[in-house]
């Protein structure tokens, strides 16, 4: 079967080893997942046709190191770093990381995706540069001091939010990236509100955002925009527009 009813049994099981950080699942799924978006990829652009015997074809060497099955490799591998640093689970990337090393060797297909978790940059400038150097703190399980770190929770959250935008799995990274601003919102509120800007405005504010029950996409956005005052963030017109589109989203 080689067609997208394929394709969505493969990513199924992907993407729930991404919502739950399941690194058993995610390495036993990963190949099957770069096998049929290669080849449909391939058959779209006139390459391959489907086989006689309607299996998908394993992929060769040649294709492993090519640039198309590393893009989709990246894009895979980083989305379960997201949801891993969202729970702190160091551990899980470790696993990932091993498996795939045995299985696929040095440079196997999402490995550079691990390099922005686990290098230092100095000077981040990408989208990618700013979410791989914030969850390396959260793998790490590196807090930043109390009065910095509802600004940084805010700014690593914007950051997380651009970015699963960009994910085939925005939707598998949305769920986990929601319930961590509720749960490090909830927690500033409780245990850290003295380090608030203007509480007397902001906390009613936010109090009322976090009744919201639904860990979404647009209470996510929701959040952001009325959490910047409260982290002495001012926003562009570009992120203030950015977040409201999100935040609209639900009526």
């Amino acid at each position: 079967m080689t067609d997208i009813a394929e394709l969505r049994k493969r990513k199924q099981p992907l993407n729930l080893s991404i919502v739950y950080v399941d690194p058993n699942a995610f390495t036993a799924n990963y190949m099957g997942w770069l096998e049929i978006t290669a080849f449909m990829t391939a058959q779209r652009a006139g390459e391959a046709q489907v086989p006689a015997g309607g299996q998908t074809p394993q992929l060769t060497e040649q294709q492993l190191k090519g640039g198309g099955v590393a893009k989709v490799g990246n894009d895979a591998v980083f989305a379960f770093c997201m949801t891993a640093a969202l729970k702190g689970d160091k551990a899980a990337v470790d696993q990932v990381e091993s498996a795939l090393l045995e299985s696929l060797g040095k440079d196997f297909p999402g490995s550079y995706a691990l390099w922005y978790f686990r290098g230092n940059i100095d000077a981040p400038v990408t989208l990618e540069n700013f979410v791989g150097q914030a969850g390396k703190k959260m793998l790490l399980g590196d807090k930043p001091p109390p009065p910095l770190r509802a600004k940084e929770n805010w700014t690593a959250g914007l950051r997380f939010l651009e970015k699963a935008r960009n994910s085939s799995f925005v939707h598998e990274i949305m769920y986990p990236l929601a319930k961590w601003h509720r749960e490090r919102w909830t927690e500033t509120l409780e245990k850290e509100v003295g380090f608030l800007h203007h509480i007397e405005d902001n906390l009613p504010v936010l109090r009322k955002v976090l009744e919201e029950t639904r860990n979404d996409e647009p209470f996510i956005a929701n959040l952001l925009l009325n959490a910047a005052p409260a982290v002495d963030m001012e926003l562009t017109d570009e992120t203030k527009g950015f977040l409201r589109s999100l935040a609209r989203a639900r009526a």
